[in-house]
């Protein structure tokens, strides 16, 4: 197969990371005979430094021709301690979503065996979880309406959702629940929230279209707590774009380490992997940072594709690597730290 890749490296550590998922593709795809072109292009603080705006139009066309886009992580300190900034690193990311149409974040949680007693949760809480949270991207109140009045002394966000944005989520959490233990919780808070209401009422006229899907609806909170007491409880959850982005950080310490866990964000056509990590700046060039999770994300990315083995021969690579301790400073308690690129360059060459 020929794949054509845009490689958005983005902040930070994004580079450096991003680096390895290439080392660790380009292995694979020269064991089973594919062909990957990679397409760089800018994103984020890089971006506007480059050319003012964190999402360029020439970034958007490559996207856009691309099969997928690997996506590394934006962000920059300067823009976060500077309240009055104009333009930031993230506008970049909201934007790309918006115009790409990635309305759907797929963010999995799972344990590795070698780490598991390295997870802040205990043992027999986490063991056996494995569950997939499906994020609404490009609606609620990070897209709503939003401003100041009484002379700046009072802020508003807006939280808004329409039937259709919450139906084409649910359908795919719904499909992604009959590939699995067709077991579907939509998360909400319409004790509450009128747009929360819209949601549920929304699922529930969809589960006749689904009748092997088991569905129930907890309320964001109830999950917050359930989630670190009894996460193997869980299987495919749906929730709108905020509560998605709490729980979806909070679901990422069960395995250890936020440098261990992949994510995608689709849409009807285009199709975007990357790490749930932020750019890490601390780290920035100091070939520190975890490569994990964005290889992981590559093997995402070739199981969309339908490489099933590709990406499996990825994921067994990496727990290799795991157990035999061939890991960064995050993971090696005192152990041998491996380089950023050492990692990669081992993964590489025994995929």
């Amino acid at each position: 197969m020929k794949l054509n890749i845009a490689l958005l490296a983005g902040d930070g550590i994004g580079p450096e990371v991003i680096d390895q998922a290439v080392k660790v593709s380009n292995a694979i795809a020269k064991n089973f005979n594919h062909e990957i072109n990679w397409t760089p292009a800018l994103t984020g603080a890089a971006a506007i430094d480059a050319v003012g705006e964190p999402y360029p139009d020439e970034t958007h066309a490559i996207c856009e021709a691309a099969d997928a886009v690997l996506f590394g992580a934006i962000g920059h300190p300067r823009f976060d301690n500077d309240p009055s900034a104009k333009v930031r690193p993230e506008q970049g990311l909201l934007k790309m979503r918006q115009k790409l149409g990635l309305f759907a974040n797929v963010r999995p949680t799972f344990t590795f065996p070698s780490l598991i007693d390295k997870s802040p949760l205990k043992r027999e809480r986490i063991e056996g979880t494995d569950l997939i949270i499906l994020r609404e991207l490009t609606g609620g109140i990070y897209f709503g309406e939003r401003g100041r009045k009484d002379n700046g002394d009072t802020a508003f966000d807006t939280c808004t959702y329409t039937r259709a944005e919450v139906q084409r989520l649910a359908k795919k959490g719904f499909e992604l629940a009959m590939t699995r233990s067709k077991k579907l919780c939509c998360v909400d808070k319409a004790n509450v929230l009128e747009s929360s209401r819209l949601w549920r009422e929304t699922v529930q006229a969809m589960e006749k279209e689904y009748p092997e899907v088991e569905v129930s609806y907890e309320f964001v909170d109830a999950v917050a707590m359930r989630l670190v007491q009894w996460p193997n409880s869980y299987d495919v959850m749906i929730t709108e774009n905020l509560f998605g982005d709490i729980l979806t950080d909070e679901a990422s310490v069960i395995s250890g380490s936020m440098g261990l866990m992949p994510s995608a964000s689709v849409g009807e056509k285009a199709k975007l992997y990357e790490p749930i990590h932020g750019s890490y700046p601390q780290a920035a060039g100091k070939d520190i940072a975890n490569p994990l999770a964005t290889v992981l994300s590559a093997a995402m990315l070739f199981e969309d594709f339908k490489l099933v083995e590709e990406a499996q021969a990825i994921r067994d690579v990496v727990n290799k690597s795991l157990a035999k301790g061939i890991v960064t400073e995050d993971l090696s308690e005192g152990a041998k730290a491996y380089k950023t690129s050492e990692v990669g360059d081992w993964l590489a060459k025994n995929v």
